[in-house]
């Protein structure tokens, strides 16, 4: 695979010029690319890397781009772009229209220098810094009412941007001030309220340069071992920042440029991809702070330098520009931890086939049901049966039988004779009971006492009685008795005149006096 461009193709022209910025989510990408006239203009481009395959679109407008112009993807697809016109910085919006590329302008920044901030988490919100000699402002430049909008203005020379969160809302700057540089953040849901974040002396220089929201990882650099090195921490620890000696290169030097996201409280287990640079090139680093090591690999043809993202899964993918391939991506899968053994897959054993399953046997029809031996009563003797095995018929009346003969031998044996039980003597007829005088039932519930009415009557409100109704003459030969109803609760003396109970029969009504508890 050869280089798609020259050597002064690839040298960027201006400070920007080249560099390729990804989106917050990874889905799009953009960059300033070349055109292949005479001239060798630059024009928006932006980079589709959430299909199955990366593609670039032109956002070229009616006039070439100044190298310097700065471009920031958002997550739904537009370009925001940074131009230099005069004094000002003008904001605008690029997006694909048909053949042609529409521009949405969003308004102008008075000042002499804007620098704009990493993609904030969300991909829909775009921040940049306006440094001045005694003090920074943070612009809103996409997502507020009206244009760009103020944010805060910091003491002191601020660079650099890292995001602390997935909200949005904490934001890391290198602050220069009094000639000490240390990282403060940002909280913006506060109005801007700044608080020093990164200090390891108070007489070193100390820059954050790289951060994961996820696990807390911080990469910086500081002169705080005596000469500027790279170290590594962790965001809300207590424990001091480490200097590992292979993030010392001789000869050379090493950026990070991308961590691996998705490691959730394992800061030690996330990969960190470097870019090493030295007079022999251009290559790759990968380093995690559990390892003692940083492992080397060359760098893919037309990669674009500083630029790569890592997925969840430990995949490095790294955007490259070739003659044949102007937008490609290659992906890098990067081994884990050394000394990680991953034991193999023992062999699985053969399953057994199952033998032949014998067929179920079928249950037979069933044989005649016998019939039940009848009650035997006295002077009666068991009957015997016609013969084994055979199905018995229908049986006739029974009468008396004399002594049992002897039956063959697949009868039942002989029984000796039964002697009949002597006739009982007849029960003598009771006397009959005499009926219970007393009042009717309607004049026992005028009186306070007694019985219910009946349940048919309409106007009795207690529950209907169980009890059969009474016939209208009994039998002759059973004796009378009394009618079974219900007892009612004996009706209660006169109350006040505003003081009434619940009863059954007069149904809910008013007490006064007192409250209600609640219960």
């Amino acid at each position: 695979m050869t280089i798609c461009a020259t050597e002064d193709t690839m040298t960027p022209a201006g400070p920007l010029a080249g560099r390729l910025t990804i989106a917050a989510d990874g889905s799009y990408a953009a960059r300033l690319a070349r055109h292949d006239d005479a001239a060798g203009s630059w024009f928006p481009e932006r980079w589709t890397l959430s299909g199955p395959e990366p593609y670039a679109v032109p956002l070229q407008g009616t006039q070439p781009e100044e190298p310097d112009s700065a471009l920031l993807p958002l997550t739904d697809g537009r370009v925001l772009i940074l131009r230099r016109v005069a004094d000002r910085f003008a904001v605008s919006l690029l997006y694909p229209a048909g053949p042609g590329t529409g521009e949405l302008l969003l308004g102008a920044v008075a000042t002499p220098r804007l620098t704009l901030l990493p993609p904030a988490p969300g991909g829909t919100l775009a921040y940049a810094l306006a440094p001045e000699a005694d003090h920074t402002t943070l612009w809103r430049v996409h997502g507020g009412a009206n244009g760009p909008e103020r944010v805060t203005r910091i003491p002191g020379r601020c660079t650099g941007g890292a995001w602390l969160d997935r909200g949005g809302r904490l934001l890391a700057l290198d602050r220069e001030l009094d000639g000490r540089t240390k990282t403060v953040v940002v909280d913006l849901e506060r109005g801007g309220e700044t608080a020093l974040l990164l200090q390891i002396t108070e007489e070193s220089n100390d820059r954050l340069l790289l951060a994961d929201p996820d696990s807390g990882l911080l990469l910086l650099r500081s002169d705080a071992p005596g000469y500027d090195r790279l170290g590594w921490g962790v965001l809300g620890s207590s424990l001091p920042v480490r200097f590992p000696e292979c993030l010392r290169p001789t000869g050379g030097t090493l950026t990070p440029f991308a961590v691996q996201p998705g490691q959730m409280l394992a800061p030690e287990s996330c990969a960190v991809a470097f870019r090493m640079t030295a007079t022999s090139g251009t290559w790759l680093g990968v380093w995690r702070p559990s390892e003692r090591q940083l492992r080397q690999y060359p760098a893919p043809e037309g990669w674009l330098p500083g630029t790569g993202l890592w997925t969840a899964d430990g995949e490095l993918l790294l955007p490259y520009a070739t003659e044949a391939e102007p937008c490609g991506v290659a992906r890098m899968g990067v081994p884990g931890v050394p000394g990680e053994v991953v034991e193999p897959v023992g062999a699985v054993l053969p399953v057994q086939p199952v033998g032949a399953v014998e067929p179920v046997r079928v249950v037979g029809p069933m044989g005649p049901v016998r019939q039940v031996e009848p009650l035997r009563t006295a002077g009666q003797v068991e009957p015997t049966w016609a013969g084994a095995g055979k199905p018995m018929g229908p049986m006739g009346p029974m009468g008396p039988m004399g002594p049992h003969r002897s039956a063959g031998p697949e009868q039942r044996p002989a029984q000796p004779p039964v002697e009949p039980l002597e006739p009982l003597e007849p029960l003598e007829p009771l006397e009959p009971l005499e009926a219970v005088e007393g009042p009717p039932s309607g004049e026992a519930a005028e009186s306070g006492g007694g019985i219910v009415p009946d349940a048919g009557d309409a106007d009795n409100r207690s529950t209907a009685s169980a009890q059969p109704s009474a016939t209208d003459a009994e039998p002759q030969h059973i004796p009378g008795h009394p009618q079974m109803c219900r007892p009612v609760p004996l009706q209660e003396a006169p109350l006040a005149a505003r003081q009434t109970r619940w009863s059954v029969i007069s149904g809910p009504v008013r007490i006064s006096g007192g409250g209600c508890a609640a219960g």
